[in-house]
Parts: structure tokens; C-alpha cells; sequence
């Protein structure tokens, strides 16, 4: 066996035995226990089969700035910053995506009731979990004010998105909604209602009148915070 060889195998050996202490460590201690290098150096232990996942981990993050703002970032610009290939930019990209999933799942599980605007708020948000464009979302109701359907309907730029009431008026009728939710989303981090969105809501309302449908709320979320219209007496 030449010295080429096994300096290679000597080299494979370090980074086999590194990777299963690191998984060990997940397994008995939990990620809360890992620095956000960590976590993402053990995430792409399944991106690249031998390499030191541990320098680009830091690579990455020191490129982005912090590990959120690395998840909340598009495939095409984790590509093109972090020099990785696509599959290594999917499997990052798909970290927000995936765990809003789990979110929403867990919150169908229990039939969410949002009969107080903090709940209803704090569900508001998890549908906006990772998005960086402006996204508009109907929540429609029964008379218990249990969820009986949620959906995206419109998703912008930066800084605007498109909605028309018609749609939502016919999501009511096609789900029997008894009272809905509205909610949109400020990626820019203002929690104030613009004019744009004031006589938006109130088109909502003047066109759910007509078949006798309650607008209860209409959100605008920023992060983990959220403004409601119904608290600060805007719906109308």
C-alpha cells in the first residue's frame, strides 16, 4: 500500500470518527446544546460525504451573517455566495420550509379555536415562517371559530402584493365560512398598516357584507410580531 493511500484512508478514519461522535453528541444532548456552526456543520455531513463540514459551516454563516439569515436566504443565493452546489443550497433552503410545515401540522392536529386575538395572532405568524416577499393569507372560520381552511392568496415582491376580494368571497361560499381572518406580512419590519392596506380591508369588508360574512381580524406580521386591526378599531 503506497503512502498516498494511506495517508487517505488515515484522513477518511478522522473525519468518520468525528461525524459519529458529533451524532452522538445530537442523540444524547439535543441541538440545543450546539452552537449554530455545529448544527449546520452536522447538517452538511449529509451534503458531503467526507468533506471538513466544520470550516464551511463557518464559511457560510460568516458570509451571511448569522445561521437565520442564511436559512431565510433563496437557493440561487446560497449557490452563488456560499460557492456550493445546488444540492447543498436545497438542503439549506429547505430548513424554513420544513419546519413551517411541521408548525402548521401541528396546529391542524389540534383543530386550532382562535377565539382571542393573541392565538389568532400567534397562528398569523407561523404561516409567514421564512417568507422574504410580501404574502397575503385568508383564515376561514366555522361558527366556533375553528379553522376550517387557510390559503395563500397572493404571494409579491419586497414590498406589495395583489389580492382581490372576489376570490375570497368565493373561498367563503366554497368552505361555508361563517367569519374570516386576513393576514399579510411587512418584510421590511413596519408594523404599521399602510394606506394601501386600510382601503384594502376595507374593500374586504364592504364585499363580505354582502353574503353576511364577519371579517374578525386582519394581521400585518413582521417576524415573531404581529398588529391587529380589530385591537387598534381599523377594520372598518
Amino acid at each position: 500500500m503506497s503512502k498516498k493511500t494511506k495517508k487517505e484512508l488515515s484522513t477518511k478514519d478522522i473525519h468518520a470518527g468525528h461525524r459519529e461522535r458529533v451524532k452522538k453528541r445530537f442523540r444524547s444532548e439535543g441541538l440545543d446544546a450546539f452552537e449554530p456552526h455545529e448544527a449546520l456543520e452536522m447538517l452538511l455531513f449529509y451534503a458531503y460525504r467526507r468533506m471538513d463540514t466544520n470550516e464551511k459551516a463557518h464559511e457560510m454563516i460568516r458570509e451571511f451573517g448569522s445561521i437565520s439569515n442564511l436559512f431565510e436566504a433563496s437557493t440561487e443565493e446560497i449557490i452563488k455566495r456560499c460557492d456550493v452546489s445546488e444540492n447543498v443550497a436545497v438542503l439549506i433552503s429547505m430548513m424554513l420550509p420544513v419546519h413551517k410545515k411541521y408548525k402548521l401540522s401541528r396546529e391542524n392536529q389540534k383543530k386550532v379555536i382562535l377565539k382571542a386575538s393573541k392565538y389568532a395572532g400567534e397562528f398569523a405568524t407561523s404561516l409567514f415562517l421564512g417568507e422574504t416577499n410580501e404574502c397575503f393569507y385568508v383564515i376561514l372560520l366555522d361558527n366556533k371559530r375553528s379553522i376550517l381552511h387557510y390559503e395563500l392568496l397572493s404571494r409579491g415582491t419586497l414590498n406589495q402584493t395583489f389580492v382581490y376580494p372576489r376570490r375570497i368571497v368565493e373561498l367563503c361560499i366554497y368552505h361555508n365560512a361563517i367569519s374570516i381572518i386576513i393576514a399579510h406580512n411587512h418584510p421590511s419590519g413596519i408594523l404599521y398598516p399602510s394606506d394601501a392596506d386600510l382601503k384594502l380591508t376595507r374593500q374586504i369588508n364592504d364585499a363580505l357584507k354582502h353574503i353576511n360574512i364577519n371579517l374578525l381580524d386582519h394581521f400585518i406580521v413582521s417576524g415573531d410580531n404581529f398588529y391587529s386591526f380589530a385591537e387598534k378599531g381599523k377594520l372598518t
